[in-house]
């Protein structure tokens, strides 16, 4: 299997950009070519801090239309306002480590008709959506406190109360240092480029150019870059990585292989689904981290729930994830968006962190447990709401394929090493599903109890698309 992934980086470099090899180790990580073309970034990010509205135990006597007394809970944040666009929130703090106990809620107005939404909670647990404790992108310095992000679609007004949770521990209820909410606006996604499906003949290339692809006009080198980590299954500056049968994939899985694919592994392939990539998406690569971090294999599938509602057409699925993957890097302090794949509630796939879709790249979506898994996020949230259908059906396709090209079964057990995380101490040896909840490698809500009790039945579709008997 090994053979088949430092090959695929080879005929990337061969007929594209001469990218380096990659090094299978979770600490070390590809370096980036320099960017040949500044492209304007897509979106914005407003990080407003939040000031306190109700009683703290630090506050003096005499405020006007404020308690001093010190055993009510603190209350932070932000009176109705006007700002600019955006269409995702979340809050973040000073300290990863720090819990917020407390209870988070904005309203928003609406751009287009000017109507404020009722409160609205934000799930306020989200620190087990994270790279592992003693991880390089843990150490970095950047990464912050946050709560998950909540879609709420295009807006111009906000307010914002966040009210900590009275313990019998604590003499005053506190809120994490350095609270500040988060609006993040999508911006708009770049022209589609050809993608190979509806060339023509104007746009074949050169006789002697054949085989070696070029990047778009205006593509930055960090755009080919990740494109070029997909192929030979797409072409360079591809918006999608188009569905094969089974018979189609487990041939494309051995030519990528040089013809090394494990013998264990072909006949299990799955039929590989349709793969919008992260240039689909409108990925502005320039926000990430450079280079690729990749882990050794891939032993399981963890499934996630965003927990950013379920108030989005499948239309602005690409917007929400543009949405999600500046949450995670600006706000959050992570190097990428922290799932290696993303579904939306139609069905389609997204690919996730950059390095390519058949590779195992190092996520941040199951605190102790990204090392040799992979996390698949259902956009939405699905602790009360049953997940669509086409959602589960795409787990299930997507899970087939990729657990394939490793040789597993869908169905089995597999035996994971834990980072370190609040269930399971560092170095302990843990015996999961292949295709487990969040809430199996970690005590979480996620992915919410209505989608968790999705995954067996799941795993026997995935089993038999992948034809075991």
């Amino acid at each position: 299997m090994r053979g088949f992934l430092a090959s695929s980086i080879g005929v990337a470099t061969a007929a594209a950009l001469a990218l380096p090899l990659a090094l299978s180790s979770p600490a070390r990580a590809i370096p980036s070519l320099s960017a040949v073309a500044p492209v304007a970034p897509a979106g914005s990010t407003q990080s407003l801090p939040l000031v306190p509205l109700g009683p703290s135990a630090d506050r003096s006597p005499g405020v006007p239309g404020m308690s001093a007394s010190p055993r009510l809970p603190e209350t932070r944040g932000l009176t109705a306002r006007e700002v600019k666009s955006f269409s995702l929130v979340g809050v973040v703090w000073d300290d990863a480590s720090t819990e917020l106990f407390g209870r988070v809620q904005v309203r928003t107005r609406a751009k287009r008709t000017a109507v404020w939404s009722d409160w609205q909670d934000v799930e306020t647990h989200n620190s087990e959506h994270a790279a592992d404790p003693d991880s390089a992108e843990r150490g970095t310095g950047r990464v912050r406190g946050s709560t998950a992000p909540l879609w709420v679609g295009e807006s111009d007004g906000v307010e914002v109360r966040v009210q900590a949770e009275p313990g019998a521990a604590r003499s005053a209820a506190r809120l994490p240092q350095g609270m500040r909410i988060e609006l993040v606006d999508p911006g708009e996604s770049a022209p589609a480029a050809a993608d190979g499906k509806n060339s023509g003949p104007a746009d074949d290339p050169a006789d002697g150019d054949k085989g070696k692809p070029a990047a778009s006009p205006g593509m930055t080198m960090e755009t080919a870059e990740a494109s070029a980590a997909n192929l030979p299954h797409a072409t360079l500056g591809a918006d999608e990585i188009p569905e094969l049968d089974k018979a189609d994939s487990t041939a494309d899985a051995v030519f990528a292989a040089d013809g090394t694919l494990a013998a264990a592994a072909a006949p299990y392939v799955g039929p590989r689904p349709r793969i919008v990539t992260r240039k689909g998406w409108g990925a502005d690569e320039s926000l990430r981290e450079k280079g690729f971090v990749y882990t050794k294999t891939v032993k399981a599938a963890f499934v996630h729930h965003t927990a950013s509602g379920n108030n989005y057409a499948c239309k602005d699925a690409p917007a929400v994830l543009r949405s999600l993957y500046r949450y995670h890097v600006l706000s959050s302090g992570w190097r990428d968006i922290g799932y290696n794949f993303a579904v939306d509630k139609c069905g389609t796939v997204y690919e996730g962190r950059a390095g390519g879709v058949t590779r195992p790249v190092l996520g941040a979506h199951t605190m102790g447990f990204n090392t040799d898994s992979m996390g698949i996020a259902v956009i939405g949230s699905h602790t009360a709401t049953p997940p669509p259908a086409a959602a589960v059906t795409a787990i299930a396709r997507l899970t087939a394929w990729k657990l394939g090209l490793f040789g597993v079964d869908p169905r089995a057990k597999t035996t994971l090493k834990s980072g370190g995380a609040n269930r399971f101490p560092k170095g302990a040896k843990v015996r999961l599903n292949v295709i487990s909840g969040h809430r199996d490698g970690f005590a979480t809500e996620c992915p919410g109890k209505r989608l968790y009790d999705k995954l067996p039945p799941t795993r026997t579709s995935s089993a038999k698309l992948q034809g075991r008997p």
